[in-house]
């Protein structure tokens, strides 16, 4: 199951459905199912707190990514994006916000998946699959 949660925004998230179908396609090619996966839009302070308490980090980020698989296959997650982050992604990289979703929404699963992004070439096989990924949606 996949669900979708506004925390303290309101944000209209359209095409459910859509995402929906194109991230078991997603997991499916990378060789998971996804059994329950969350994903949460919130604001930079919601996430930022979330990345203090958790992660030690005091920083801004657009995803935080927590696993709670048990099975190596199955995914089971939560993932909370900060939507005002995407928001000034997408000016700063001139993208429009829809793609810039989706590239987000796309990296939390592939973090899932087991891709990482600390090193520059991880960060650019990332970059790569998030692209690939989106051109199917």
């Amino acid at each position: 199951m996949i669900s979708f949660f506004n925390e303290d925004i309101n944000f209209k998230f359209q095409g459910k459905n859509n995402f929906k179908s194109w991230l078991k396609k997603v997991s499916e090619k990378e060789g998971f199912k996804i059994n329950n996966l969350n994903y949460i839009f919130c604001s930079d302070e919601y996430l930022h707190k979330i990345n203090l308490e958790y992660l030690d980090h005091d920083t801004f980020t657009d995803i935080i990514t927590f696993d709670n698989s048990e099975d190596e296959t199955t995914i089971e997650g939560d993932i909370f994006i900060s939507i005002e982050r995407v928001r000034e992604n997408s000016e700063t990289l001139k993208t429009v916000f829809d793609e810039e979703l989706k590239r987000v929404i796309v990296h939390g699963l592939l973090h899932l998946c087991g891709y990482d992004d600390h090193s520059p070439e991880d960060k650019a096989e990332m970059r790569r699959l998030e692209s690939e990924y989106i051109e199917i949606f």
